[in-house]
């Protein structure tokens, strides 16, 4: 049976920027073959939880500043309008018409280079507490049953205001965080985790919640936890991925 996933996506270079994390994603996407894929990012939030229906999603340049080269970048990967109904019955979500934003394209373009790969959005409600997004990936577990793949799209750090260079050490804050982070999820501690923001340095790595709140979902849709990978980029953006099987 499929894992679930989360996958920290860093920056929108990522797509061309040939880090240990692009090398990652390029390398796991060999080894998962779903018949599709059900992602929610941190750059789709909404009030109540919708759900894309597009029968081709668009591919979404939701940055400013990079090199045209990524802005020219198209991901035509599917939709799955029958999947996106069921998903809507299911959880209650509403069916809207939406492309893919860079959480989702970016790593399923390394993932699944040749876009054939269905994808479906389900956004990030705002105001759900964290055990309700976790309660939430607990209703996307049975996809796995199905060969359909559950990604959940962040960043495990991500405070922006304190980006470095691109190869730059980790510093110890962050770190700080991130190995918390990793050793509750290897014990299966939901509750601390649903907690996330009483931890050491939660702040200062996430001034806003909204690219931590995407694991809490792959963890509700798993079970036992494994870091696939442990990366860094610009100093502040650890890429770690977790599977959750």
């Amino acid at each position: 049976m499929l894992p679930s996933l989360f996958i920290s996506h860093g920056s929108p270079m990522l797509a061309l920027t040939p880090t240990p994390a692009h090398h990652f994603l390029r390398e796991l996407g060999s080894s998962l073959r779903p018949k599709a894929v059900v992602v929610v990012s941190a750059h789709w939030e909404t009030q109540h939880l919708q759900v894309s229906s597009s029968i081709q999603p668009a591919t979404i340049h939701d940055f400013g500043g990079f090199p045209d080269a990524l802005f020219a970048l198209q991901y035509p990967a599917p939709g799955d309008p029958e999947l996106a109904k069921r998903l809507a019955t299911q959880l209650g979500a509403t069916p809207v018409e939406r492309g893919l934003d860079h959480g989702a394209w970016v790593p399923l373009s390394l993932m699944y280079p040749d876009a054939d790969m269905p994808v479906v959005s389900l956004s990030l409600p705002s105001h759900w507490s964290n055990t309700e997004l976790i309660r939430l990936g607990e209703q996307l577990a049975t996809l796995r049953q199905e060969n359909i793949l559950v990604v959940g799209s962040g960043s495990l750090t991500h405070n922006l205001y304190e980006l470095q260079p691109l190869d730059s050490q980790m510093p110890a804050w962050v770190d700080r965080f991130a190995e918390w982070v990793h050793a509750r999820l290897l014990a299966g501690d939901q509750d601390a985790l649903a907690h996330w923001q009483d931890a050491p340095e939660a702040k200062r790595n996430h001034p806003t919640p909204e690219h931590f709140q995407p694991l809490l979902v792959a963890l509700g849709a798993g079970s036992t936890a494994s870091r696939a990978h442990h990366s860094v980029e610009h100093g502040v953006l650890a890429m770690d991925v977790y599977q959750f099987a």
